[in-house]
């Protein structure tokens, strides 16, 4: 899929797209005390630009979530690494039964032993602010190229472009 770089909302709608597909990002608070990223599943809301999680009450992003909206950043890389974003947001813990009946599916009940009412589940909601996108539809072949030829020449290689998108 080709994306015009310098088309921000193309950007934009191609992020929210690769969010959805990717199975896995990695999301850590960024104000506070420094704590390491965890690996979490995304479910998104384009429309409101908004990311949500399953988490648990007793892990580090919902205790610290749960104190107030905590600086956050959600780093999630496409299957096809064509593209790879780094979103800033504001992250709260929230109750929402309609979201929890939206999204349930066994890989989250996994986690949950008493279901869907489970008194350790919890929700987290990222309010995403802008994100730093950098997409390389070069493909393997053109990968390759690029390098030798920046090699031979001393330049360097053209494998894409990295831009900024304001997501709300």
């Amino acid at each position: 899929m080709t994306t015009d770089t310098h088309e921000a909302k193309d950007v934009a709608k191609r992020l929210w797209a690769e969010i959805d597909h990717a199975r896995l990002g990695m999301l850590g608070i960024i104000s506070g005390p420094p704590r390491h990223f965890q690996p979490m599943t995304p479910f998104t809301v384009p429309e409101a630009g908004e990311i949500w999680f399953f988490t648990r009450a007793d892990t580090d992003l919902a205790a610290d979530a749960s104190r107030g909206p905590s600086q956050a950043m959600f780093v999630v890389q496409a299957k096809d690494r064509e593209i790879q974003a780094c979103i800033a947001g504001e992250l709260v813990v929230e109750s929402d039964r309609a979201r929890v009946d939206a999204w349930w599916n066994p890989m989250v009940a996994v986690w949950y032993p008493g279901g869907k009412d489970d008194p350790q589940l919890r929700l987290l909601r990222l309010a995403c602010h802008d994100a730093r996108v950098w997409i390389s539809e070069a493909g393997p072949a053109k990968y390759v190229w690029e390098v030798a030829k920046a090699n031979a020449t001393g330049r360097t290689p053209d494998l894409g472009q990295v831009t900024d998108v304001q997501l709300n």
